[in-house]
Order: C-alpha cells, then structure tokens, then sequence
C-alpha cells in the first residue's frame, strides 16, 4: 500500500517508527508537512497539492496533526477523505479531542467516568467555581494547554481563587477541576487500536510535581490495567470516534476518571515502557481496513 503520514517533524521518535514500520512491511510511506499542502477544492475532483505536484494514489493516511494547526491540518485530512483515501483517524474525531470541554461533554454523555469539572465564562465568581469543583484543591487548566502546559494547582481556596482571576484577566478559557488526590501525581495511559487497548503505561510526575507528563519529566512503567479501566479507555475512544488514540486515565476511589483523549499519541514512552511495538500495530491496522483500492463508506461532515 502507499500510505501518507501527515507530519510536520518526521525526524521525532513516533514518525520514525511508524515509517519504519510500514516499510518492513512492504508498504510506500512518505512523510508529508501538511502545512504546506495546497488544497484544491473543486467540485467532483478535489486535490491536494504538495511541493509543485499533486498528491494522488495514496491508500491510507495517518494524520499527526499538532494541537497549534489543528484548524489547517482538518482540513487538509477532511480533503484526503472527499478524495475518498482512507483515514486512521478521521477530521470530524481529531477536531472533537481537540476541543476539551466538547470532548468532556461527549465522554459524559456516554457515561465515562469523569473528574467533576466546572465551566464558566465569567471568573469573577471563582468562589462558587471552586465550591461547585469541590473546594480547593483544583486543578486548573487552559483549554488550550498540551502537554501538561497550562495546568496548575491551586492548593488552597485563596490560591486557587487568586489563579482563576488572573486567567480571567488576560480572556482565556479555562476549566475547573477536582484534585484527585489519591492518584499520587500517576495517571494511566493506554494506547487504543480499532477498538483494543494494546498496550498500557503508569505515568508519574517528577518530584513535587502533580502532573504526570513525560514532556515534564515525569518517568513511566508498565501496568497491569483492570477490566474496568480497559473498558474505560476503548469507550472513551469509541465516545470521540477515534481508531487510534492515546487515553489517560486517572485511579480515584469511585474508579478510572478519563482526563483526555489524545489523537496523535506519542510512542517513545509507551513502547519503551512495554515494549509493545505500538507502530507496527497501527500498521496492522491500515492493513485490516484500508485494502489498495477500498473506497470509504463512512460520511466525513
């Protein structure tokens, strides 16, 4: 097959392993900036162009879409899909976990466990959006923030409420949400293909760090991850519509709360952690459902 691997560094550890993965397989990949890509919209024959050529025979593309493009890249995978190349992950999902309070609402609607999280426009009552949190402490977080920038604690009411105020003053959007303290700065995530979890991490912040991030140095193992938090992460999955994806979970004393749904995932900690081969696995499953020639059946809107 030839696949399209949409990234912007194809030198970092996730696009590396995929790219090797698909060539040990038999299998043409090509690393494509999609902010480069022209998009040509025209009725019944829609193109994207890519350094003075058009794109055309590609069978499957795995988009790597960074948080900051999110808007142009979509697009340029909702152009793949008029142009009926089969995609991983599809734009309408990339967009929902993109967005944290919808894909908040869409996991709550399912009935996932979630950390009680306020929203409000207006900051200047930060006392009742920390009463209806939970009371101090909280955690606050842009909705915007990735990678675990963007996301404070406030450990007293007065810390807490002096945070929300100081968002508010620069009119940024945040969100309100319960510490869970009993998670001990560790969270879980697993790695979900096609509806499995296939391999699965316990993250853990740094020293006096809450946050659990890798990007922050925080380290991670393997773990052993109950039925109840593997059926967690593949409803959530399922909930934004994503076939590959990275969900993180947090263990509290009424069971896994989901804290986001990650659409690009990176793979250096999970496959050095478990030693799964995660790329492969992606791999395998393009092959399972994007055969040379497979025209889609699934709208896109």
């Amino acid at each position: 097959m030839k696949i399209a691997l949409l990234c912007r560094s194809p030198q970092l550890y996730s696009h590396q392993r995929i790219m090797t993965a698909a060539r040990e397989r038999g299998h043409e990949i090509d690393a494509i900036n999609h902010l480069r890509c022209t998009i040509d919209i025209a009725s019944h024959r829609p193109n994207v162009h890519y350094g003075g050529r058009q794109l055309k025979g590609y069978d499957a593309v795995i988009p790597r879409i960074g948080a900051s493009v999110t808007f142009f890249g979509t697009a340029v995978v909702r152009q793949f899909e008029m142009m009926r190349v089969y995609t991983v992950n599809e734009s309408v999902a990339i967009a929902r976990s993109r967005d944290k309070l919808r894909s908040l609402q869409l996991l709550s609607r399912k009935g996932i466990g979630l950390p009680v999280t306020v929203f409000a426009h207006r900051t200047s009552n930060a006392q009742e959006i920390i009463k209806l949190a939970g009371g101090a402490p909280v955690v606050i977080k842009l909705l915007e923030g990735t990678q675990g920038i963007g996301v404070v604690l406030g450990e007293t009411p007065k810390a807490a409420e002096s945070i929300i105020q100081a968002f508010g003053g620069v009119n940024t959007n945040i969100l309100v949400q319960e510490y869970i303290e009993e998670a001990k700065g560790e969270d879980i995530r697993c790695i979900v293909i096609g509806g499995k979890v296939v391999a699965s991490m316990k993250r853990r912040g740094r020293e006096g760090d809450f946050r659990s991030n890798l990007h922050r140095g925080g380290s991670a193992r393997s773990v052993k991850i109950t039925p109840q938090e593997r059926t967690t992460a593949i409803a959530a999955a399922k909930a934004i519509g994503l076939n590959v994806c990275g969900v993180d979970m947090l263990r509290s004393n009424h069971g896994p709360v989901v804290m986001e749904v990650n659409s690009s995932p990176g793979l250096e900690g999970i496959e050095q952690a478990t030693n799964v081969d995660v790329a492969g696995k992606i791999i395998e499953f393009i092959e399972k459902n994007a055969s040379p020639g497979k025209t889609r059946t699934k709208g896109s809107g």
